[in-house]
């Protein structure tokens, strides 16, 4: 099946004073029609400079975004304009995000206003319904809302043009933890009814995981794995995989005193002066000396349907 977004090299460079700062390094990726792919990693890897590029907020350096089999790496913005109805992104702080002096529905409005249609109320409407607000809500701003409240506008704003694909950007890191898991309900929910593909981008583990059927985890601007959600989170292969892994709490207090957890050494690299060889071989606990000279491709695992990594030593074992 003809995949829904594919990106092919995507690559991102930024020019600064110490040089140019690769952000996003050739990476590959498929998202299937009604898929959710999540995108982890630690700040700074490059996934929230993927997602802009694969929704043209950003231009990519060099490589390719296909986008329901069309070639979309340099449309104009007016050429992207009615493709901007099938794809759309959710932001990471609501506040940031919506314009302070204009109300909830005419903030609602805006992407079908841009798609020329002049009489949007009622789907406003519907939508601010769709997500747990009642239509009342319109005429209020958005400074009169919680956060959670807040990042429900944002997701009524990227459902009402009906999408195919969503970014999420980090939904719900800028929330309170008591609201983080009622987004999190809201966005899987959305997607069963409606039947929508998620690049759902975030940097803890444990929240993808109750909306994402595939997983891709990056590391300084490269995907070194990408899995099934049961393969990646019962047998990860790849060693930075393993150490995010270990970091999330367990909910048995004794599991969690007697575990071992994975203690990865110092700060990653900057991006902007990558070491050679493996990027996480510095603080990597398996790394031999092979790691430190040759870079490892992201390469499909033996006996692995589906599965990649990009290690040279990679672990099939379970992971306990």
């Amino acid at each position: 099946m003809t995949p829904l977004l594919s990106l092919d090299g995507l690559t991102k460079t930024f020019p600064t004073r110490r040089g140019t700062v690769r952000a996003v390094d050739g990476i590959d990726l498929q998202v299937r029609a009604g898929e959710a792919l999540g995108l982890v990693g630690e700040s700074g890897c490059g996934k929230s400079t993927t997602g802009r590029m694969l929704v043209r907020l950003l231009d990519p350096t060099a490589g390719r975004i296909t986008f329901d089999g069309r070639d979309i790496t340099g449309l104009s913005q007016r050429r992207m304009r009615p493709l901007r109805r099938d794809l759309q992104i959710i932001f990471q702080d609501p506040f940031a995000s919506l314009n302070p002096r204009h109300t909830v529905g005419s903030i609602v409005a805006a992407p079908l206003r841009a798609q020329g249609e002049d009489d949007p109320a009622s789907r406003v409407r519907e939508m601010l319904e769709f997500v747990g607000l009642g239509a009342e809500h319109a005429d209020r701003y958005p400074h009169e809302f919680s956060g959670g409240q807040a990042q429900r506008i944002g997701i009524a704003r990227a459902l009402v043009t009906g999408p195919r694909l969503v970014v999420a950007d980090e939904p719900v890191s800028a929330l309170d933890v008591s609201i983080q898991a009622q987004i999190v309900n809201l966005l899987a929910g959305l997607r069963r009814r409606l039947g929508l593909a998620y690049v759902f981008i975030a940097h803890d583990l444990a929240v993808v995981r109750h909306v994402c059927d595939r997983i891709a985890v990056m590391y300084l601007g490269r995907i070194v794995e990408i899995a099934d959600r049961d393969a990646l989170y019962g047998a990860p292969a790849h060693p930075y995989t393993r150490a995010l892994l270990s970091a999330i709490p367990l909910p048995d207090p004794v599991a969690e005193r007697t575990r071992e957890r994975i203690v990865l050494r110092g700060d990653p690299p900057s991006p902007s002066a990558p070491p050679p060889g493996c990027a996480f071989h510095p603080r990597c606990f398996k790394a031999q000396d092979r790691c430190r000279v040759e870079r490892p491709p992201l390469a499909p695992l033996d006996g692995a349907a589906g599965r990649a990594a990009a290690c040279h030593f990679p672990e099939l074992g379970p992971f306990a």
